[in-house]
């Protein structure tokens, strides 16, 4: 078990809340998070001192509500996954309208909220249990406040986090009985997303960004901004938390947000104002052709993973392939065998796709680009009379070899050591 981050909880523990009014049970004890502080201190989410408000909805909400009644339709139980910031909280104010007007009609059967403390902060639990408090003024029901741990990966804080939240979260959902959790991501994390992923010189499935879904995960606000959804909590009356982390420097995803989009907005010395709403457009364009390419190369790869596997292509067929370093361990996926001249004739965007998914199907981890084309010079060598067969290492203990003579040529990848599953299936994400 890995090193933990200090301050992080032992596991993850319900409030034991869920009455929509603030401060009490439904039996009418003090809840768990009515005790002080009772007037929010600075920063903390507290609001809103009526509900609903008497005034019209202002247009953001409009729009939120719409999102959240397109999102959540066909869901039992949507959670908001609430952390007191103004995002999540105008997420939670759009729920419960949603909820309370009937607007949305899965919403109006009931909607909740779900708050996860890292521990990482002095003070957390105080800002969880505020929120939760909140989440209980609007109307939402069930309300849990979950504290998990947050170990220390080698992936780095954020990742770490995100990580130990969405388990968090899912965690939270199934114990509830739901099945979605509503995030709360804007267009301008969006477009914070796509520079990281330029910045780090990615593929079309990175430079898609933030997917609308994923799972249970649903974030119906990537159409708003986050002036939308602070709009939205002074509408409500609801003060939201600033987390300290948006503006550390330390973090590459603060200077984007703090630093590096407002000088590329800047009218006089930057691109100008709509980069942001640009670059969340190229998002969208660019998730709708990795769907499309990764449905072909899925297609593909099962076609060329079942003619692999007929009588003469399968790996045991052929001596060539008892030469493998080490034979796969009885534990191990079998083999992935594929037809070496059909996956040379695959468009090279596709065929890299192929290769991603035949490393996952034989038991290894997502491939870096640079092992995909180390693969796929395998391919390029026999088309060009190269001798070079291989073995390629990937990571996951898995090995690419070619093998076969003529029209039999194939290439194999197998597992080299025992099969430790540590990701899902390979439908998205198979390169960074």
């Amino acid at each position: 078990m890995g090193r933990t981050h200090p301050g992080a909880g032992l596991n993850p523990v319900p409030d034991g809340g869920s009455n929509p009014g603030p401060g009490t049970t439904p039996a009418g004890r003090p809840a768990e998070d009515a005790s002080p502080p009772a007037v929010a201190g600075p920063g903390v989410p507290a609001g809103p001192s009526t509900w609903p408000p008497p005034t019209r909805w202002p247009e953001p909400l409009h729009r939120a509500v719409r999102a959240l009644a397109d999102a959540a339709q066909g869901r039992t139980l949507p959670l908001v996954a609430l952390s007191g910031g103004a995002d999540s909280l105008a997420l939670a104010v759009a729920a419960a309208e949603a909820a309370r007007t009937r607007a949305a009609p899965t919403l109006a059967a009931g909607v909740g909220a779900v708050i996860v403390d890292h521990g990482l902060q002095p003070g957390s639990d105080a800002v969880a249990r505020r929120a939760a408090t909140v989440a209980r003024a609007l109307g939402l029901d069930p309300v849990t406040v979950a504290r998990v741990e947050v170990p220390v990966t080698g992936e780095g804080p954020e990742a770490e986090a995100r990580a130990a939240r969405h388990a968090g979260l899912e965690a939270a959902a199934r114990r509830l009985g739901s099945d979605a959790v509503l995030l709360a991501h804007t267009r301008d994390d969006q477009a914070e997303q796509v520079l990281l992923g330029l910045a780090r010189g990615s593929g079309t499935r990175s430079l898609a960004g933030i997917p609308r879904r994923r799972g249970m995960l649903l974030r119906p606000l990537l159409d708003l901004t986050r002036q939308d959804t602070e709009s939205i909590c002074a509408w409500a009356g609801v003060r939201w938390w600033e987390d300290p982390t948006n503006a550390d420097p330390a973090y590459l995803r603060s200077r984007i947000r703090t630093r590096v989009l407002p000088v590329l907005e800047d009218p006089h010395h930057g691109l100008g104002p709509g980069l942001s709403a640009a670059l969340a457009r190229s998002a969208d364009i660019a998730a709708e052709d990795a769907a499309a390419l990764e449905d072909w190369a899925a297609r593909e790869f099962d076609r060329l993973r079942e003619a692999g596997e007929a009588p003469g292509l399968r790996p045991s067929s052929c001596p060539a392939a008892s030469s493998s370093p080490a034979a796969p361990p009885a534990s191990s996926p079998a083999p992935v065998s594929l037809p070496l001249g059909e996956l040379a004739a695959l468009p090279e965007a596709i065929r890299y796709r192929v290769i991603g998914y035949a490393v996952l199907d034989a038991g290894g981890e997502r491939p870096s680009r640079e092992r995909v084309l180390a693969v796929d010079r395998l391919v390029a060598t026999r088309s060009t009379g190269g001798s070079s067969a291989g073995p390629v290492e990937l990571a996951g203990g898995v090995v690419s070899h070619r093998r076969g003579p003529g029209g039999y040529a194939r290439l194999v990848f197998s597992a080299v050591r025992p099969f430790s599953p540590s990701r899902t299936g390979p439908a998205e994400g198979v390169f960074p």
